[in-house]
């Protein structure tokens, strides 16, 4: 029988990115947005803060962009400080490029497995609510009550098979299958 484990966030990932007051290098985004709008022209951004300071910096999401292309539900959600579109902007990579960031997931998601049973036989499909980089060994040591070391193990010997490559991160739905 084929288990469904979902890795789901909890809350916003932390932003790595140095701040120009006191030199940390994280903050918190908080759901936020500042929009500018200049005649035809609108600006806008998410505001994040440092965790060290509190000193606030500002991430473009739009930059100069004739206010007519923007789709007005998109507008509307900016104006309402829309969580889940903060969410969904940090994840987006040419967001992430065009403000040189990094997302930093640790504490930040969670493993949901239902009524996982521990069998010696599990068939497992994992998926991602959000792109969420995390190491398979992890999920699985979570997933299965063992202990890290105990999954590289398994997996050494050939015990836990998957499709994908098991060692790195991933953040892409995949299977596995354990047997002890």
């Amino acid at each position: 029988m084929l288990e469904n484990w979902v890795v789901v966030p909890t809350c916003l990932p932390v932003v790595l990115r140095r701040c120009h007051a006191c030199a940390s290098g994280r903050f918190r985004a908080n759901g936020k947005f500042r929009v500018n709008a200049n005649h035809k022209l609108i600006d806008v951004w998410l505001l994040v803060l440092c965790t060290r300071c509190g000193d606030t910096a500002k991430l473009t999401i739009l930059e100069r962009v004739n206010v007519r292309s923007v789709r007005p539900e998109l507008l509307k959600r900016l104006h309402e400080n829309d969580l889940a579109l903060a969410a969904e902007l940090l994840q987006d990579p040419a967001v992430r490029r065009r403000n040189h960031i990094a997302l930093d997931w640790d504490g930040a998601w969670r493993l949901d497995t239902g009524s996982s049973s521990h069998r010696d036989f599990l068939d497992v499909s994992v998926r991602f609510a959000a792109r969420i980089p995390v190491r398979p060994a992890r999920l699985i040591a979570d997933g299965c009550d063992l202990s890290r070391a105990e999954v590289e193990r398994l997996i050494e010997e050939g015990k836990v098979v998957s499709a994908v490559r098991l060692s790195g991160k991933v953040s892409g739905d995949f299977t596995f299958t354990l047997k002890r």
